[in-house]
């Protein structure tokens, strides 16, 4: 079962990083889109959106801290979690970074490794459902790598639609989302589905987790959450 890969936008204007950068985020399984300045960035960040952001200092069109400052102010991409990818090494350039509401800051150069470390720990504190970490409540067992479940030890078929909205909801217990909460977080805001959809697609994972289809709670005129309650 193919599941969708978590997408890393890749601001920077230098070819031989953002090459460098592009192999490395791909060879650790993410998916990849390198943009080389921030009107780029902007344009595709209102066709898609990306679960972390690598944005470079300086680029040519104008400060990426400009463009920061812009993800930040705007409702839709205030918590996406950027990474600054920059030269500037001085306390007061990353203080200034933190400031402008980067979650990290790395400087240049820097190892491989490294960088793939603080994405996935990025991932795991900001976007836990696009961690690649097994998640387990109650005899519900999810594994993100073989893109597998598992009840009582024994693997279920599940469609795709029905992981994901699983995968979310286990990342996220204890907490009631909307249908057009789901929708975005689950779909993404770039995909066209009615709220009623949503309804059809909790209906279907009852209906694969059989006897832990009670982890599944509707909330009356609110929406849908995961607890063991």
């Amino acid at each position: 079962m193919s599941v969708d890969k978590t997408t890393i936008l890749i601001v920077e204007d230098e070819p031989a990083i953002s090459e460098l950068i592009s192999f490395t985020l791909r060879a650790a399984g993410w998916t990849t889109v390198a943009v080389g300045n921030t009107a780029e960035a902007w344009d595709f960040l209102q066709h898609r959106t990306p679960q972390l952001i690598l944005l470079d200092w300086m680029l040519p069109d104008q400060s990426g801290l400009r463009l920061l400052s812009r993800i930040r102010s705007d409702r839709n991409f205030n918590e996406m979690p950027v990474i600054m990818l920059t030269a500037k090494s001085m306390e007061e350039d990353k203080i200034s970074g933190l400031d402008h509401g980067a979650d990290d800051y790395i400087t240049k150069p820097f190892s491989p490794r490294e960088l793939t470390a603080r994405i996935k720990a990025m991932l795991r504190r900001k976007s836990p459902e696009h961690a690649q970490t097994s998640l387990e409540i109650a005899n519900v067992h999810l594994d993100p790598v073989s893109c597998s479940v598992k009840i009582d030890d024994q693997k279920i078929e599940i469609g795709h639609a029905e992981y994901k909205l699983l995968k979310f909801f286990m990342a996220h217990p204890e907490r009631v989302f909307s249908r057009s909460q789901l929708l975005d977080k689950v779909w993404g805001d770039h995909v066209v589905i009615e709220e009623r959809t949503v309804d059809v697609h909790v209906l279907r994972l009852r209906k694969v987790l059989k006897s832990a289809e009670g982890l599944i709670k509707t909330i009356r005129s609110v929406g849908y959450m995961l607890s063991e309650k």
